[in-house]
């Protein structure tokens, strides 16, 4: 009789960990030598990550990170739970995600400061689209200059749902006239990405622009502010 061979089991191939990699394909190492640009995402997440579990890097689980939700704005906007139901990731490294996104989307409101001075749309822009390019509701926003067109300061007029933002001119200018603001520039976001003026945004312009002649208060700008761009109201001559 012929004795059977007995089967060995397959086993997996080893998986190199981070630190085994080569110093120059180390996300942290090239990060510390060539600059945080020449990082992918993935890399600049798995940073954040700092450790893998015993099958997966820390790269390994930030590439599944993206593959499941798309890109970093989609991963800033979902919830510890959501990013926990990723295996590998419990509350501590989704935490550690959250809490970086959260600080680059600050980045942005540490830009408006007391007594800077607006010269164009671009600066206006410049300020406000960090921040707002992840609103997922239509935001709505007025802010108050002196006779300089330099900050005084900035103010929440409304926040709607999906898809637009009641605004009432004399609400507008309620905080202009309080503060005895000379001038305003007004600006909203899209969350369609889209920073076309509807008819609604130019009918709304309109009516904060007669509200403003009557009380010698300067209207200097509407903008939109979409993903990839804004438009200027005044730019266009709609002012």
């Amino acid at each position: 009789m012929t004795d059977y061979a007995e089967t060995t089991p397959a086993t997996e191939p080893k998986r190199l960990t981070i630190k085994e990699l080569p110093e120059d394909e180390r996300p942290r190492e090239r990060l510390l030598h060539k600059g945080a640009e020449s990082l992918t995402d993935a890399e600049l997440l798995a940073i954040i990550i700092r450790d893998g579990t015993r099958k997966e890097s820390a790269l390994d689980l930030a590439r599944r990170m993206l593959h499941k939700f798309g890109n970093l704005r989609d991963l800033r906007e979902r919830s510890i739970a959501e990013l926990c139901s990723i295996k590998g990731i419990g509350p501590a490294r989704a935490a550690q995600v959250k809490a970086a996104l959260a600080l680059a989307s600050r980045i942005g409101e540490n830009q408006l400061r007391r007594g800077q001075r607006f010269t164009s749309s671009k600066v206006v822009f410049d300020c406000f689209y960090p921040r707002m390019r992840y609103l997922k509701q239509e935001c709505f926003f007025c802010v108050l200059l002196d006779a300089k067109n330099r900050i005084m300061r900035e103010v929440e007029i409304s926040r709607g749902g999906l898809s637009a933002a009641m605004v009432n001119p004399r609400e507008v200018l309620q905080a202009a006239v309080a503060d005895s603001a000379s001038a305003m520039i007004v600006l909203h976001n899209h969350p369609s990405g889209d920073p076309e003026p509807s008819a609604d945004d130019i009918n709304l312009t309109r009516r904060i622009k007669e509200a403003c002649d009557l009380t010698g208060i300067r209207l200097l700008d509407h903008i939109v502010v979409g993903e990839e761009g804004y438009v200027s109201l005044a730019d266009k001559g709609r002012i």
